[in-house]
């Protein structure tokens, strides 16, 4: 059977000024991504899906993707334009992509099993993949569920800037309730975390909250609900429409309260740490360099 890991890697990083999927930040010049394809497979992933651009295939195949290959099943699918929904054509002078659920959608064609979905600019843990791996087994056989591991907001946020997280709320049984899309996150100097999207003074967040790192369990009827909510999301006139995106944490909200969609939110050791700006490349590269003098990692990947 397979065990699929989906990486979206066709983000532009324009917070971050470049193509920080395959900035070498590891000691030896490893690029983030390869921690967590390496963690994955010792968990027991035996396949990967990368999402990325066209014009980014022939470098990603010489850095990463024909050396993974060696290990197990590599895909590629592509996040461009000729590929939304409807025959959609986007306006003349947007440039960002649509977003993560576009990039899930966007793999339709090559999974056909459950799946765990990432992004390729963060470091998720081993202990991330161990609990996703068995998630992955028991959706095998479930209907309409769904799982993803969380992770507390304070530590993920950066010193260099603002970021995005999806918070979420949990019920005693530890299923979500509820994931807020919070776009304007920043660490205060008073030691506070806050939500500076409508108010420059900002609402305070607890720092404890647990929030949505884009680390997914889905099973593949997820494809057509996807695929469903982003046509009407294009087709929505609201928002800014060079600069929107279709999100996965709202996505997933939007089933939980229509369809019944059921999500397990997964208990974890893990520690995330992640590059939204290029000033976070120092800290990441130190704290992976410590994960190496650990043994953690063999001296290089």
């Amino acid at each position: 059977m397979k065990t699929t890991l989906l990486i979206m890697a066709a983000g532009l990083g324009s917070r971050y000024g470049g193509n920080k999927q395959i900035d070498r930040i590891g000691p030896n010049g490893e690029i983030l991504m390869e921690y967590s394809i390496h963690d994955a497979v010792e968990a027991g992933f035996n396949k990967v899906v990368f999402v990325i651009r066209k014009s980014m295939a022939d470098t990603f195949k010489e850095m990463i993707g024909d050396k993974i290959a060696k290990k197990v099943e590599v895909h590629y699918a592509f996040q461009e334009y000729d590929t939304l929904p409807d025959g959609f054509v986007p306006p003349a002078d947007r440039k960002k992509p649509y977003g993560t659920v576009h990039a899930v959608v966007c793999a339709k064609s090559v999974i056909q099993e459950p799946f765990a979905v990432i992004n390729a600019d963060d470091y998720y843990g081993k202990d991330a993949f161990v609990a996703m791996a068995a998630s992955l087994n028991r959706l095998r056989t479930a209907e309409n569920q769904a799982s993803m591991v969380a992770y507390y907001l304070k530590n993920t946020i950066s010193k260099n800037g603002h970021v995005t997280r999806g918070i979420c709320s949990t019920d005693a049984e530890g299923h979500l309730v509820k994931v807020t899309e919070t776009y304007s996150i920043l660490p205060f100097p008073d030691g506070t975390i806050r939500d500076i999207n409508d108010n420059p003074e900002g609402v305070i967040l607890d720092p404890d909250a647990l929030v949505s790192m884009n680390l997914w369990g889905f099973a593949p009827s997820f494809f057509a609900q996807g695929e469903k909510y982003l046509s009407d999301f294009l087709k929505d006139e609201s928002g800014d429409p060079l600069k929107k995106e279709c999100l996965l944490p709202a996505l997933v909200d939007t089933l939980m309260h229509t369809a019944g969609l059921q999500v397990e939110v997964l208990s974890t050791k893990a520690v995330w740490f992640g590059v939204t700006y290029k000033e976070d490349k120092e800290y990441v590269a130190s704290e992976l360099k410590k994960l190496h003098d650990s043994g953690a990692y063999p001296p290089a990947l």
